[in-house]
């Protein structure tokens, strides 16, 4: 195997350049995707019930608002009629299967004649302006969902098909922002699936480039303080280019696709490739100025860095593969992916910096300096510090780590919409906007199920929904509210000469079927989406503000509890849906996967640590520096209040995985002295002084690239590298100070 290495050093270096050619055209072929159902948690049984009742209804969330500002008010006849217009010209925009507004919006009126209808607004006589303006910021049906309070604005509401896709959606909004210029709107804000999705899918591609960017720069920046001969951080910066260009190529012939969480990918393609390098690099280094040949270094460094970066490489994809307990689909898919770019990022620096380094020259590598005198007097620092201040780091770790469980008991699971939204952009601009002026974007459904030989249309069904109605209506942070009963409300008023007062549930059965008689007559009342073919189903929706899971899970709690109590449960059911509801259970899950998958990958990888040092007491060893990180990074959470969702599910992995990392660095050279005949202290202060270096330099690396995260425009990458960064200096600290404290304790 030696000399064939040896023999075929340039073929191997060739294959990888044109594989590398080969794979960045694959890389070019990767798609963007964004949904909001990748994150609904799978095999939910209130996920399984909300897909059979949108199979008979629509779903929630294919609607896109637009609300137009006019500052000085929106009862201005030019105003309107340019509104209209284009409210009228919204309906053959792409993908759009409707288009409402006030003022394509008409009243019924009863005349001795029969019924007739009027428009809501008179846009071409302002006499009336200002009774049409009360009367409509009176009515419930349009303030607050088609206008705001202050009639500073107004809203075309548009229907648009169902599960609209990625492409569709950047279709449909790049028209509508040539309509909005050809009428000059230029106060406007838009809400909505379609929206969100091109919106979002732009981000990442800001991110991975940003990312990307900043990531080789100091990849640049380290490898020339590091190794300073140009031909060292050449290499050093063809090989991590090499493997992030074969992970994405191999992303791409695999036909997967970028997410939300794909802005990881370059920084840790290139940091744990970093990290690999500067092992490799260090190790070879090290041997030639020993007096090795450039052939016996590099066999060495294989064989020794080799195998130990083989199974930190093994542990760091252990980690990531931990997600694929995860019900979320994206997190599983990060997993996956992030394992194969570890995979990859190994297979190219063994091999292919290898092949370079052994055909340099010893004077094209080694640098003359004074460097390695200051790293060994810190390292023999830190070595001294772990026997003079034994009690101290012990005492500091104890506390550390009751502060840390303390911090995860107040971990908030309140997840937010704007909490995910970009710090700053015009889709989170407007996001705050419709919270203030329009009640949010949160749906909040109910499904209401009729008992017995009811039907959804019959008097005492819409009764008990019309408590449930009064109910939401008094409930805070609730509303938008659309309901079954708005028909019979509708017409009611209708017979009340349009007063608001008559706008109410009849008292008596008999004034509702005279009220269905009208209702099966008016096509406009007849074609109602709120009731399933057979009657048997029915659909209350609402909006609820973005004040957080929690929240929102109590107050459903409540109204759960107020149906229990108030409802009649023989003539109707109700159970509360809808995408916000699932989506914030995602918090739940991941709490749950979090806790499996981490217990998985750590039997694991102790099975792993057992073959390795095929010592029980070692197996324990290795494990506490690496358990108390990820306490360390919980309680962290806690203390930050930064919320439990999805994307922090992989903080935890990365920790774990990475973390292990100097944990076996650490521990092969010192199983390599021990078994060289030394005794264990003296195996100690030669791994401090042979691989501590390397651990301290490859732990700054990765504390600085995943601090990159905090140029991000996105909150939960922010938090990621936060997290990430500070708890890997943990990760770190663990393995100098506490790790020899603990060897000197159980491997007399």
């Amino acid at each position: 195997m030696k000399d064939l290495f040896l023999k075929n050093r340039k073929p191997i270096i060739w294959v990888f350049i044109a594989l590398t050619v080969v794979m960045a055209f694959f890389a070019s072929s990767l798609k963007f995707t964004f949904s909001f159902e990748q994150f609904f948690p799978e095999g939910d049984e209130d996920l399984a019930f909300f897909l059979d009742f949108v199979e008979e209804f629509e779903t929630d969330d294919n609607f896109l608002l637009l609300a137009i500002e006019n500052k000085e008010g929106v009862f201005d006849t030019s105003f309107l009629n340019r509104f209209h217009e284009f409210s009228v010209d919204c309906k053959g925009l792409p993908h759009v299967v409707a288009a409402q507004s006030l003022t394509q919006t008409k009243m019924p009126l009863k005349t001795p004649f029969g019924v007739t209808t009027v428009p809501i607004i008179h846009r071409n006589d302002p006499s009336k302006y200002a009774q049409d303006k009360k009367n409509i910021l009176e009515d419930e049906r349009f303030k607050g969902f088609l206008i705001n309070e202050s009639a500073t604005s107004m809203i075309v509401s548009i229907k648009t098909v169902e599960t609209i896709g990625l492409e569709d959606s950047e279709e449909l909004i790049n028209k509508m922002y040539g309509l909005l210029a050809a009428y000059d709107f230029k106060d406007y804000h838009l809400l909505g699936r379609a929206y969100f999705s091109k919106e979002l899918v732009e981000m990442q591609i800001k991110e991975i480039v940003l990312s990307s960017a900043i990531s080789i720069f100091l990849v640049f920046l380290v490898m020339l303080f590091l190794f300073k001969k140009p031909i060292g951080v050449f290499i050093g910066l063809s090989s991590i280019g090499m493997g992030l260009a074969i992970f994405l190529g191999l992303m791409g012939l695999m036909g997967r696709e970028l997410n939300i969480m794909s802005a990881l990918y370059p920084i840790l393609m290139l940091i744990v490739g970093t990290s690999d390098v500067i092992h490799i690099m260090s190790k070879y280094i090290d041997e030639l100025k020993k007096g090795l040949t450039r052939e016996d270094a590099i066999i060495l460094t294989i064989k020794e860095i080799g195998l130990a970066t083989l199974l930190t490489s093994i542990t760091t994809a252990i980690g990531f593969v931990s997600l694929l307990s995860s019900r979320i689909y994206p997190i599983r898919d990060f997993g996956i992916n992030a394992a194969m770019g570890v995979i990859v990022a190994y297979v190219v620096v063994v091999i292919f910096t290898t092949a370079c380094l052994s055909l340099c020259k010893k004077e094209q590598l080694i640098r003359e300096d004074h460097e390695d005198t200051f790293w060994s007097k810190w390292m023999m620092w830190t070595y001294q510090s772990t026997i003079t201040h034994r009690k101290r780091i012990l005492f500091i770790s104890f506390i550390i780590t009751v502060l840390s469980l303390v911090g995860m008991s107040i971990i908030t699971t309140n997840y937010r919409i704007e909490g995910n939204l970009p710090k700053s952009g015009k889709v989170t601009e407007d996001f705050k906007y419709f919270e203030s002026e329009y009640g949010g974007f949160r749906p909040l459904e109910f499904a209401i199920l009729a008992q017995g030989q009811n039907k959804v249309d019959s008097y005492v069904v819409q009764k008990e929904i019309d408590k449930l109605e009064n109910k939401l209506r008094e409930t805070q942070n609730i509303g938008s509210i659309v309901s079954p009963t708005i028909i019979q409300k509708s017409i009611q008023r209708m017979n009340g000469r349009n007063q608001l007062s008559a706008y109410t549930f009849p008292a008596t059965e008999q004034q509702f079927l005279k009220n269905k008689k009208i209702a099966d007559k008016l096509p406009a009342y007849s074609n109602n989406i709120l009731n399933s073919k057979d009657k048997t189903k029915a659909r209350l929706s609402s909006k609820i503000l973005d004040i957080g899971a929690d929240r929102i899970t109590e107050i459903g709690l409540g109204i759960d509890q107020w149906v229990t109590q108030n409802i009649d449960t023989d003539i109707i059911k109700v159970k509360r849906t809808g995408t916000g509801i699932i989506v914030d259970k995602n918090a739940q899950y991941v709490r749950e996967s979090l806790i499996y998958g981490l217990g998985i990958a750590l039997i694991i990888i102790s099975l792993l640590m057992g073959f390795l040092f095929k010592n029980g007491r070692m197996l324990f060893i290795s494990m506490v520096p690496n358990l108390l990180p990820l306490i360390f990074a919980a309680g962290l959470m806690g203390y930050l209040q930064v919320e439990m969702e999805a994307g922090i599910a992989i903080v935890f992995a990365i920790v774990f995985g990475i973390a292990v990392d100097d944990t076996i660095h650490f521990l092969s050279k010192y199983n390599l002295a021990m078994r060289s005949g030394k005794t264990s202290e003296q195996a100690l202060e030669v791994t401090f002084r042979e691989t501590g270096k390397a651990i301290c330099l490859t732990s700054v690396i990765l504390f600085f690239g995943f601090m990159i995260m905090l140029f991000s425009n996105n909150p939960p990458s922010v938090n990621i590298g936060l997290l990430i960064s500070i708890t890997l200096l943990s990760a770190v600290t663990c393995d100098l100070f506490l790790l020899p404290i603990l060897l000197r304790r159980f491997m007399k």
